[in-house]
């Protein structure tokens, strides 16, 4: 899979350098580029925001820059430069995802999917966002995905980034050493992840759960499941909601 991405503080990205992502680039598995957004301006200053068309606080960042540096991505893919500029056909349309507490919330089944995919684009926004132009243009050039983390503002969209290319590329084929591993987690099924322990059996007057000890793997597993619906009825009820009526059933 190859990555691009792009911001004016691209050095946010050093960190995906690191523990299995650092690995698996090692491993030829992953392929990530970064991107100076200011190299693709025009002026002394390198400019890349201006004031709000219309009045408001804050400030917006201009479109010409992003169209360039997304144009470079595209060319860097595409060798020749009018095919490159020119809208792509579907088959071939790298996913450009642009952070945004305004996008769709991003999830474990939109992880999943874009894992699948060969080619993703990261646009990390600042200021108060990216002009609307940008992804209105660029429709016809990537399959455009503006998405959220949650329901809370960050000064700037690398996080978000960061945060979604871990939970994507751990799911790619080879990135985490025991697959198995991805199957028992946090909403891999819709539901909140049992609770986990380990050695020693007691901890500073904490015991281990006993039926976790009595090597009786049917028991062990029903305890499990009992504890993720526990778990999640109390600590995500939203979720716990949706699993239920996913099974036909109705709260208790």
């Amino acid at each position: 899979m190859r990555l691009d991405l792009v911001s004016i503080f691209p050095e946010f990205f050093d960190v995906l350098d690191l523990s299995l992502i650092g690995r698996a680039q090692q491993d030829g598995l992953l392929q990530i580029r970064r991107h100076q957004l200011r190299e693709h301006t025009t002026d002394r200053h390198r400019t890349v925001d201006d004031t709000p068309t219309g009045g408001g606080a804050g400030m917006v960042m201009r479109p010409e820059p992003w169209a360039l540096a997304l144009e470079g991505v595209l060319a860097d893919v595409t060798p020749d430069p009018a095919e490159a500029a020119e809208p792509a056909p579907d088959s071939a349309r790298p996913t450009l995802i642009i952070p945004t507490p305004a996008g769709a919330v991003f999830t474990q089944s939109i992880a999943e999917d874009l894992a699948r995919r060969e080619h993703l684009v990261f646009a990390a926004g600042r200021y108060e966002g990216i002009d609307q132009r940008v992804a209105d243009w660029a429709q016809e050039r990537f399959e455009v995905m503006p998405l959220s983390i949650g329901d809370y503002v960050l000064n700037g969209g690398e996080v978000a980034v960061i945060a979604m290319v871990e939970a994507i590329t751990r799911l790619i084929p080879g990135v985490i050493g025991n697959p198995v591993s991805l199957e028992e987690e946090s909403h891999s099924d819709g539901l909140l992840e049992y609770p986990v322990y380990t050695k020693p059996a007691l901890w500073r007057g904490l015991p281990v759960p006993e039926v976790l000890l009595s090597g009786d793997h049917a028991r062990i597993a029903e305890h499990r499941r009992e504890q993720q619906l526990r778990r999640t009825r109390e600590i995500r009820p939203d979720l716990y909601a949706r699993h239920l009526a996913q099974r036909g059933d109705h709260l208790a």
